[in-house]
């Protein structure tokens, strides 16, 4: 008879290298000591993930539903977090408990046909999400030191460089760094709040759902452009992989502990991720729709705007700053998810730096024409496109890794509680949903 623990914590279904090799099983868990110790060591994991909660596609989609909506899309930004976070959640659970990826569970459990398309489809959300930082990165090289759009563009092509040397640091320094970005982005935005001084009655009714987000074509668009910026398809591959340069116990009560600490990472820094976009959506909507600026698209002239309406040129400085480190944060995240991608449906191995070369300038080609012959109206619109693909290709992502979390022979006494696996599904369910909506609008009306 096999010991209920054995069965807990089954060894995974392929054999084959490990998710991210360079920090798999890098980081040690102490096996004694208080909450908070044990906490820190499985700190970082959830800081990369929230990276790609705030590239600057979110920027492109919060500035233009703050503007042209006030507060109202606040509900859709607060909705697709706590998806993410259910999400991310499960995730964790995933990789800990499996010891393998999305990526490698797709390869391993799906055919062919099936997985090579996923393979397709995950790539594709990649390069959309690279679009978007590319482009947000070469706005904030242009609004800070005034090098043109088109060079900046092309400038961002060697941030190869910077993530081949964070990577030779080690993941630690790699989670520092990311994290410490975050905290200067919030920072930044904490200041912005206090210029722009929003109504706060009205911000706090933001946060409930209006019908019109679903009715009205343009909401909804933006609103998908949301979710899509938010629960992106790449985060839900690379969190299993990168949960996994943690060192706990390979027994049922060390995955259980690691479950516990890496969900709760994972929750405390997209409730972060959180305040931030929410705080993009409450500047724009309290500076610019406010005093009737309601088409503000383009991140330059959101830029422009601020120090005048603001009254400071300090908040609009503030603001570029934050729109690089965003671009330089998710840069890291999205050439991580693109190596667990490729490894894991292919078991195919590019060094990171070409790797990350490959994404960037199949992501510089469309932006360089869109530049070329539109300049910075064409990227604005280009960036929220960006995000509505991501948005469509997120049940790519999300079904797999709903119906992986949902076998519970496979997962035995660790797997998810039914109601996180019946909320995961109603969120698959919706997203599905709302893509069919918005595809319908664009086909037939819209």
């Amino acid at each position: 008879m096999t010991p209920p623990s054995e069965t807990a914590v089954a060894a995974p279904a392929a054999a084959g290298p490990p998710s991210l090799p360079e920090v798999y099983r890098s980081v040690r868990v102490p096996n004694a000591g208080g909450f908070l110790r044990k906490l820190f060591a499985f700190m970082g994991p959830g800081y990369l993930v929230a990276v790609g909660y705030m590239d600057p596609g979110n920027w492109a989609t919060s500035l233009a539903g703050g503007s042209a909506f006030g507060y109202t899309l606040l509900a859709v930004a607060l909705t697709s977090s706590l998806m993410a976070i259910l999400l991310q959640a499960l995730c964790a659970r995933i990789g800990i408990v499996t010891g393998r990826d999305l990526a490698q569970l797709c390869r391993d459990r799906f055919p062919r046909p099936v997985a090579y398309p996923l393979w397709f489809f995950a790539e594709v959300a990649i390069c959309a999400t690279d679009l978007a930082e590319l482009i947000g990165t070469a706005i904030a090289l242009e609004l800070l030191f005034g090098i043109p759009l088109l060079y900046g563009v092309i400038l961002t092509a060697f941030d190869a460089f910077l993530i081949l040397w964070l990577q030779n640091k080690g993941v630690r320094w790699l989670e520092a760094l990311i994290f410490g970005f975050i905290v200067l982005i919030f920072g930044a935005f904490v200041v912005q709040i206090a210029l722009a001084d929003p109504e706060w009655g009205a911000v706090l009714r933001g946060y409930i759902p209006a019908v019109s987000i679903v009715t009205n074509e343009t909401q909804l668009y933006i609103a998908m452009g949301i979710i899509g910026a938010t629960v992106m398809p790449h985060n839900l591959y690379l969190h299993t992989a990168v949960v996994q340069s943690r060192a706990w116990k390979q027994d049922e009560p060390g995955k259980r502990e690691a479950i516990r600490f890496a969900t709760l990472d994972s929750t405390i820094a997209l409730t972060l991720a959180l305040f931030i976009n929410s705080a993009i959506l409450i500047t724009a909507a309290a500076t610019f729709h406010t005093v009737g600026e309601t088409e503000i698209a383009e991140i330059g002239d959101a830029y422009k705007l601020m120090a005048p309406l603001l009254g400071s040129v300090l908040a609009a400085k503030l603001f570029a700053i934050a729109l690089l480190l965003c671009g330089l944060n998710a840069t890291v995240t999205a050439t991580l998810a693109g190596q667990v991608v490729m490894e894991g449906f292919l078991r195919f191995r590019l060094p990171p730096v070409l790797r990350r070369l490959v994404t960037r300038l199949i992501a510089i080609i469309p932006a360089v024409i869109v530049t070329w012959i539109y300049g910075a109206s064409g990227t604005a619109q280009l960036l929220i496109l960006s995000q509505v693909i991501l948005s469509v290709q997120l049940p790519f992502a999300v079904i797999p890794l709903m119906m992986f979390a949902s076998d519970k022979k496979r997962f035995g006494a660790l797997a998810a509680p039914t109601w996180q696996l019946a909320l995961g599904w109603l969120i698959a369910a919706v997203i599905v949903g709302l893509n069919i909506k918005l595809l319908s609008d664009a086909a037939f009306g819209g």
